[in-house]
């Protein structure tokens, strides 16, 4: 039976290091605390839609899918587990500690850690995608399973965010990819581009998906907060799309509103509109 790992990449919400983008004294307009309890919402909001997924590939499919949580530092493990595990008691949730020097080293070693473990492929997400919908996840099980069996060089899949870069990636252990100077580039090459560029010299079939906004700067956020509140309304109508209530209730209680103000910079159409 082929093993599928679903990795959530995250640290533990900690005021004054996590989402210090989002803080006043970086230009935003939240406390640290708030930003803490924000990633907090979204990170476990994204585990949700992550546990979803996997339910729905178990029904379906003869092969193993799990979720595991990979954080560092080792101290601050305990505290990641307790908190998965109060808000999922009942989920079997594995946690691992990556290390590292740099993002590169830290992100390839979780997936050394789970393709040690025997897992066949491994998708990676990161914590602040509360609006991630369960059928990306699926189809990118899907199209790495079925890519992987036809391939000498294995598969990949990747969604785009926003900057260039990428908040989902998915590699099979017979792809061999190494993430060195991915993420941790210092020649200027986005996240994207290295990734498509592993894959056109190792010629790996590779699937890119719909864009995913991660919550970096107070415009991601804001972004995401309109994408929340027009999902609130047509899940009734999407029933396969989870709506992220803890992060949707955290919002409302902060007493954040998304603002438009008027375009000052747009193109001239007065010889359009008359």
């Amino acid at each position: 039976m082929k093993k599928n790992a679903l990795l959530l990449f995250t640290k533990y919400p900690q005021p004054g290091v996590t989402k210090t983008r989002l803080i006043e004294e970086n230009g935003g307009a939240l406390t640290p605390e708030q930003a803490a309890e924000l990633y907090r919402a979204m990170v476990l909001d994204t585990a949700e839609v992550g546990l979803h997924a996997l339910e729905r590939c178990r029904g379906s499919r003869n092969a193993a899918y799990d979720l595991y949580v990979s954080s560092s530092p080792e101290e601050d493990l305990p505290k990641v587990e307790a908190m998965f595990r109060s808000a999922f008691p009942r989920a079997e949730i594995g946690c691992i500690c990556d290390r590292g020097s740099n993002f590169d080293e830290h992100f390839n070693d979780s997936y050394r850690q789970l393709f040690a473990k025997g897992y066949d492929s491994v998708i990676c997400i990161g914590g602040d995608l509360p609006c991630i919908t369960p059928d990306l996840i699926v189809r990118s099980f899907d199209w790495l399973t079925a890519n992987d069996a036809a391939s000498s060089t294995g598969a990949m899949v990747l969604a785009p965010c926003q900057a260039a870069g990428v908040s989902l990636v998915g590699v099979t252990r017979s792809a061999g990819v190494d993430f060195t100077g991915v993420f941790y580039n210092t020649a200027g090459v986005s996240a994207l581009d290295a990734l498509i560029q592993i894959a056109q010299g190792r010629e790996i079939p590779t699937a890119l998906y719909e864009a995913l906004f991660d919550v970096d700067y107070m415009e991601d956020l804001a972004h995401i907060m309109a994408v929340i509140n027009a999902t609130a309304y047509t899940a009734q109508h999407q029933p396969e799309i989870k709506v992220p209530e803890r992060t949707s209730t955290l919002i409302a209680q902060l007493g954040l509103v998304t603002s438009t103000p008027p375009n000052t910079s747009h193109d001239p159409r007065s010889r359009i509109d008359g």
